[in-house]
């Protein structure tokens, strides 16, 4: 037990989010902190604000609402520190332009998120920094793609769309040995059921966007650094003024309190559907970790304590020419499941899955790609949504 935190230090995931974070009596009991919404911040007098020698000096550098949230993110973490983003795609690009500089080369899943390879396309290519990408299978093999001025390797597990999982302490000992700073976007499974920090990356990304907020109405990431890591990335932030609003941080805060169970109703709920799915004729693959079929399901034992609700399957559709009618006839079918990006909150969703940009992990090649997030509905309804979208797909 702690001041702060005053439960055992080995207490359940499910305590920690119901209590990490903050402490009602430093709120005269209030269960919830307060939303302080502040950019000015008063000092008592000039020697204090010349020396800025308060725990508050300005709204961008955190109030105690967003305290709360990263005190709570690092409960869960293991982490220094963390700071608050806008959004998840904010919580990747900034320790990218915190541990890169022009002339350095940096190392990227090939199933990275989409937008993260745009950014390094785009942005980073204009900033004199050289990109590479890798296969996310390759593991200690990453080291022949090693080069003198490699900075940072970036790792994403499994990977976005397609699920691809990678034996991130192997990567993580060979991009250490050469000086490389080690960033993972853990979005999917969340500290919940992988620690990124105790597995050797320096920088675990969340786009809190997801499961933390829970109800698909926030738009906020999280960036976590360990002791050697933090204050660059903490000084990176305050530099380019990029912070998360107090209302946003408190709302995510909220989420975490269930997180937990909801995680717990996602992942079952979900196994439940890609069982189902693997044993249909129409279905030529079904890409889902925690399924033993699945290319990376030993490393996702190994490594992973649980599996979330997100997952994919390739629909058997005959010539390339049908994919993209055969998709689309199954997704017009849906009732159920929502037609739209993100996942991580309460309601079902399915998207056509495009694959175009990848180098290496190229598309497969039996159907489109159909990617499903199972939300907290009945499984029998979500089951009988999926079998409209099925139906309506073999007409095609």
């Amino acid at each position: 037990m702690n001041d702060k935190n005053p439960f055992p230090a080995d207490a359940g995931i499910n305590t920690r989010l119901a209590h990490a974070g903050n402490d009602p009596r430093e709120f005269h009991g209030f269960v919830n902190p307060p939303v302080v919404h502040a950019s000015t911040v008063l000092f008592p007098n000039a020697a204090t604000m010349e020396k800025r020698a308060q725990k508050y000096t300005y709204g961008t550098r955190g109030t105690p609402t967003t305290d709360a949230l990263c005190v709570a993110i690092d409960e869960l973490e293991g982490s220094a520190g963390t700071i608050l983003v806008p959004s998840g795609l904010a919580a990747v690009t900034v320790p990218f332009l915190a541990f890169l500089a022009a002339g350095d080369h940096a190392l990227i899943v090939d199933s990275v998120y989409f937008p993260t390879r745009h950014f390094c396309d785009t942005m980073l290519k204009r900033l004199g920094v050289s990109v590479d990408y890798y296969d996310p299978m390759i593991g200690a093999g990453i080291e022949a793609l090693i080069r003198p001025n490699t900075k940072l390797v970036h790792t994403e597990a499994p990977g976005s769309n397609t699920f691809e999982m990678q034996d991130i302490r192997a990567i993580s000992e060979v991009a250490h040995r050469h000086g490389a700073v080690v960033t993972m976007d853990n979005t999917w499974a969340t500290p919940v059921y992988f620690k990124p920090l105790a597995h050797g990356v320096d920088i675990s990304i969340h786009a809190s966007t997801k499961y933390p907020s829970g109800h698909s109405d926030i738009l906020m990431g999280t960036v976590s650094a360990n002791a050697q890591h933090w204050e660059q990335l903490k000084e990176a932030n305050i530099t380019l003024g990029i912070c998360g609003a107090p209302d946003d941080a408190y709302q995510i805060l909220r989420g975490l309190r269930t997180m937990g169970v909801r995680l717990e109703r996602h992942q079952e709920s979900a196994l439940k559907i890609a069982q189902w799915l693997e044993q249909r004729e129409d279905v030529a693959r079904v890409l889902h970790p925690a399924l033993p079929s699945f290319p990376g399901h030993e490393l996702w034992k190994r490594d992973f304590t649980g599996a979330s609700g997100i997952f994919s399957f390739v629909l058997k559709g005959g010539s390339p020419e049908r994919h993209k009618a055969k998709a689309h006839a199954f997704l017009d079918a849906l009732a159920i499941f929502g037609l739209g990006y993100s996942w991580g909150g309460f309601e079902s969703l399915a998207v056509h899955v495009g694959l175009g940009d990848r180098k290496i992990c190229k598309a497969p090649a039996e159907g489109p790609v159909l990617r499903l997030q199972i939300g907290l509905e009945d499984v029998a309804d979500i089951r009988a949504d999926v079998e409209r979208g099925l139906e309506a797909a073999s007409k095609v």
